[in-house]
């Protein structure tokens, strides 16, 4: 019987595990969408109405203006001290040249042991995935459809993924848990043993704006009020890697769970970006994310509002920053704490934020101050 590893957050592997995963674990992976455009059309797809269906391009959560727009691509990599990336979808192959064009530019920037992983469905465009390898593709990852999982052997992709086993990219699998399919995913990874694939991930199937509907007519729910993961998903995944353990394969089996993405994978990426980032007035949480103090006003201009902290309160100028584009005044929080109160009855609005330090900024929390 293959050994099982219990990891992160309910995940758990036999090996061998890729070094993709590794790296994501530790955040030191950027998530590159390369486009919204797919050719599969999967009930589970999570992808966000922003992005499905759309030729966009994100570096994290950075969109670049276009395909040309690289600076952002490898200034995000640097703010992440990332050691790979993985190009996502949509589907890469759907534009293999961009695909191309960044996977060379990447490796030109950082060197050959940036790893690089893709994900696509092997419907479009497999016929470049050579010209990707030469130009240093590491992984490739292949999305086959549920109806296929019982009977590789019978489809198109067999013949294209067998031949492919043979090249200088590893080669591997990833879908998502569906309860109900048990059997069919342990055909599916014998299957990919049988021919040589290295690992396999399978992925706890989550709920997400653009799925919500089709997940619920075919009758699945949350597994909990805190989750957005399905109900069983779990359950399967465990069943299918104890099967396959005793069956004593080669392949790696990696569950990865909802809670491990978001827990370990993102909050360790947005740690890093932080240590880049931060400033002087901002307090990095135990998530990563930054806590700063923050003053409105409705009559003020910033400079005026700056000057005014500086000069009452004898606030350093490390301190305290102008924030043109939110029209706001940052402050060190453990300063606003004491001052807001003074500062209310002059007319000003005061919050404590918290926000992520990616480059949308996402605001997590904002409570009024003084308490």
């Amino acid at each position: 019987m293959v050994k099982i590893t219990k990891w992160l957050n309910d995940s758990q592997y036999t090996t061998p595990l890729s070094p993709a995963c590794k790296m994501c674990a530790e955040g030191s992976k950027m998530v590159v969408l390369i486009t919204g455009l797919c050719p599969a059309s999967c009930f589970y797809c999570p992808l966000s109405q922003e992005k499905n269906g759309k030729d966009k391009i994100f570096a994290d959560e950075w969109e670049l203006k276009d395909e040309n727009d690289v600076n952002k691509l490898i200034k995000e990599a640097k703010l992440i001290e990332a050691n790979g990336a993985g190009i996502t979808g949509g589907d890469p192959l759907f534009v293999w040249q961009r695909t191309k064009k960044y996977i060379k530019l990447l490796k030109e920037e950082f060197g050959k042991n940036f790893h690089i992983h893709l994900y696509t469905s092997g419907l479009k465009n497999v016929k470049y995935i050579d010209e990707l390898v030469s130009s240093g593709l590491d992984e490739i990852r292949f999305h086959p459809m549920p109806q296929y999982w019982s009977k590789m052997e019978k489809t198109p992709f067999h013949d294209t993924i067998t031949k492919l086993t043979s090249m200088n990219s590893d080669v591997a699998l990833e879908i998502p848990v569906i309860p109900n399919k048990k059997d069919d995913i342990v055909s599916l990874i014998k299957w990919a043993n049988d021919i040589g694939i290295k690992w396999i991930n399978l992925n706890e199937l989550e709920y997400s704006e653009t799925n919500a509907e089709f997940l619920n007519k075919k009758g699945f729910t949350v597994k909990d009020d805190i989750s957005s993961a399905v109900k069983e998903s779990q359950e399967t995944a465990y069943d299918v890697i104890k099967e396959v353990s005793e069956e004593n394969l080669r392949i790696g089996v990696h569950y990865c769970s909802s809670s491990f993405k978001d827990g370990v994978q993102l909050r360790n990426r947005i740690k890093r970006r932080a240590r880049s980032i931060v400033k002087d007035h901002e307090i990095i949480s135990d998530d990563g994310t930054l806590i700063k103090g923050v003053v409105y006003s409705q009559v003020c201009q910033l400079k005026e509002i700056y000057d005014l902290i500086r000069r009452e309160f004898d606030v350093e100028e490390s301190d305290i920053f102008v924030n043109q584009e939110k029209g706001r005044i940052e402050i060190g929080i453990w300063i606003l704490e004491k001052i807001a109160g003074d500062l209310k009855k002059q007319g000003f609005q005061c919050f404590m934020i918290e926000e992520y330090p990616t480059a949308d900024s996402l605001e997590v929390e904002r409570v009024p101050l003084p308490l």
